[in-house]
C-alpha cells in the first residue's frame, strides 16, 4: 500500500534522500532505523506531500503523491516529529475539531480515541497543560481518528515514560494488524518491540532492508553502528 519507487530529495545541492525504494504491506509494522539527520523526516514528509522529491515516484494506496495528492491525504494518518497542537484547545475539544476536519459528526469516536490511546485522566485538561508524553498521546490520537489505512509516525514514543512506552507500543502494535504502519526512530529498541520489518538510511541511503525474523537483535545493532560511524 506504500509503494516508493527511486525517491531522492536535494537541498542546496545535498541529498537528503538518495535513491530510494521500498514498499510496505498491510498488516506490516516497518520501522525506519537511522541516525539523527539520515534523511528519514524528510522521506516521511515527501510520503504525506508536504514537500516533492526531486526525482522519484511516490504511492499510496495506488494514489500518486504528484496526481492525487489529495487522495493520499486523505488515506494517512501522520504525526510529525514535532507534534503541532493547539495548546489552549481541550484534550476532547482539540479532537473533535480533527473529527470534524474528516467529517466525523460521531462524538463516540472521540471517545474510542480518547480511551484507545490512555488519554482519559487527562481529557478534561488544556492541551497545554499536559506532559510531554501526553502531548504525544494527542497526537497519535488525531492521527489515527479518522480510521486511515496508513499510519506514518515520525518518533511516535519521544517523551514517553516505561509505563507509556509499553501501552502506545501496544496501540501501535494492534493498529499494524489492519493497516499499513511506517514509524521512525534512530533507536533500535523500539524497532525490536514494535516493528516487523526494519529499514535502515543513512546519508539518505537505503543501507538494510530485512524482516527482523531473519535478522537477530546482534545483527541489527551492527547494521546499524556500521551507518552511524
Amino acid at each position: 500500500m506504500i509503494e516508493i519507487n527511486n525517491i531522492t530529495k536535494i537541498y542546496d545541492g545535498q541529498r537528503a534522500v538518495d535513491n530510494v525504494s521500498f514498499s510496505v504491506g498491510k498488516g506490516e509494522v516497518v520501522g525506519l532505523l537511522g541516525p539523527n539527520g539520515a534523511g528519514k523526516s524528510t522521506l516521511m514528509k515527501i510520503l504525506t506531500c508536504f514537500i516533492p522529491p526531486t526525482e522519484g515516484e511516490a504511492t499510496i494506496c495506488g494514489h500518486s503523491i504528484y496526481d492525487d495528492p489529495l487522495a493520499v491525504r486523505r488515506q494517512i494518518g501522520y504525526l510529525p516529529e514535532h507534534n503541532p497542537l493547539y495548546l489552549d484547545m481541550y484534550v476532547r475539544e482539540f479532537l473533535q475539531f480533527a473529527a470534524g476536519i474528516y467529517g466525523i459528526k460521531s462524538k463516540d469516536r472521540v471517545e474510542e480515541m480518547i480511551e484507545l490511546v490512555g488519554l482519559t485522566p487527562e481529557c478534561n485538561k488544556r492541551i497545554g497543560q499536559l506532559s510531554k508524553g501526553y502531548r504525544q498521546r494527542v497526537g497519535l490520537a488525531q492521527a489515527m481518528i479518522h480510521d486511515p489505512q496508513v499510519l506514518i509516525l515520525d518518533e511516535p514514543t519521544t517523551g514517553l515514560d516505561p509505563n507509556q512506552l509499553e501501552e502506545i507500543r501496544t496501540v501501535i502494535k494492534n493498529a499494524g494488524k489492519n493497516k499499513v504502519v511506517l514509524l521512525s526512530t534512530h533507536i533500535m529498541q523500539e524497532v525490536e518491540a514494535m516493528c516487523s520489518r526494519a529499514i535502515i538510511i543513512n546519508h539518505g541511503k537505503l543501507v538494510s532492508d530485512d524482516i527482523l525474523g531473519n535478522i537477530t537483535s546482534q545483527q541489527l545493532t551492527e547494521k546499524f553502528h556500521k551507518v552511524t560511524i
